[in-house]
C-alpha cells in the first residue's frame, strides 16, 4: 500500500498512525531499517521535524529503535502496552489478587523495619480513616488507601512503594464502585475499622506474622465481595 501525502491537521499524530499501520500491515518486517528522515518526510508530506516526532512515539511504544549511525528498525509490529494502561484494562477482581501479594509481604516488612516517623505517620493515617466515616465513599475509600499507602511507606521498600502507587487509580475505582454496589457502609460507616485498627496495633509493636494474617484476611475478605458484585 503506497503511502499517500497527509492533510496538514495534526500532522504528528497522522504520520505516527500511518507509520503504524505501514509497520503493522508487514510493508516493514521486523528488523527492516526504515526509510531515512527526509525520505519519508518526502513521502508523507510533512516536515524532518513531524517525521522526528513520530519515530520517538513509535519509539515509545517499542516499534522501532535507532541505532547509532545506522538509522531506525522496526522491533515490533504491535505496541507494548505500558503497566498503568494494563492496570486499567484488567479486571479489578485480577488487580486486588496481585495487590494482595504485594501488601501482605509489604506488611510483614512494615512491622520489622518501621521507625517512630512510620509508627507517627500509620496513627495519624488511621485517625484519618476514622474521621472519614462520616464523608462520602470518595473519601473514605481516600481515607482507607492512605492508610495502606502508609503501611506499605514502613516498609521502605521503594520498588513495593512504586508498585503499590501504579495499582493506586485501579484500586480506588473499584473500591468506591464496591461501597455503592454492595452498600458496605449503608450500616457500619466505619467498615473495617477494627481489621484495620489491629493492622497497625501489629506493626507499632512488631508482629510480622500477625501484621500479614490481619492484611490477608482483610483482603481477601475484600477480594471476595469483589467477585460477588
Amino acid at each position: 500500500m503506497p503511502l499517500d501525502a497527509l492533510r496538514p491537521n495534526s500532522l504528528v499524530d497522522q504520520a505516527t498512525q500511518r507509520l503504524r499501520e505501514e509497520i503493522a500491515s508487514g510493508t516493514w518486517a521486523v528488523g527492516t531499517r526504515l526509510p531515512g528522515e527526509t525520505a519519508l518526510a518526502r513521502t508523507l508530506g510533512v516536515g524532518r521535524s513531524t517525521v522526528r516526532e513520530a519515530l520517538r512515539a513509535l519509539a515509545g511504544a517499542g516499534l522501532v529503535q535507532a541505532r547509532q549511525g545506522a538509522g531506525v528498525f522496526v522491533t515490533a509490529t504491535t505496541p507494548q502496552e505500558d503497566w498503568p494502561t494494563r492496570l486499567r484494562q484488567s479486571a479489578i477482581t485480577d488487580v486486588y489478587e496481585v495487590r494482595a501479594m504485594l501488601e501482605v509481604e509489604a506488611a510483614q516488612l512494615a512491622a520489622r523495619r518501621r521507625t517512630p516517623d512510620d509508627v507517627t505517620a500509620l496513627n495519624d493515617a488511621l485517625e484519618r480513616r476514622r474521621q472519614a466515616a462520616t464523608g462520602t465513599n470518595a473519601e473514605f475509600v481516600d481515607a482507607d488507601i492512605d492508610l495502606h499507602a502508609a503501611v506499605v511507606a514502613a516498609a521502605h521498600n521503594p520498588v513495593l512503594t512504586a508498585l503499590f502507587t501504579e495499582f493506586l487509580p485501579s484500586l480506588r475505582e473499584g473500591l468506591i464502585d464496591l461501597l455503592k454496589l454492595a452498600g458496605l457502609r449503608t450500616a457500619d460507616p466505619h467498615h473495617g475499622e477494627v481489621a484495620h485498627a489491629a493492622l497497625v496495633e501489629a506493626v507499632v509493636r512488631g508482629d510480622a506474622e500477625a501484621a500479614g494474617d490481619i492484611l490477608r484476611t482483610e483482603l481477601e475478605q475484600t477480594l471476595a465481595r469483589l467477585k460477588a458484585v
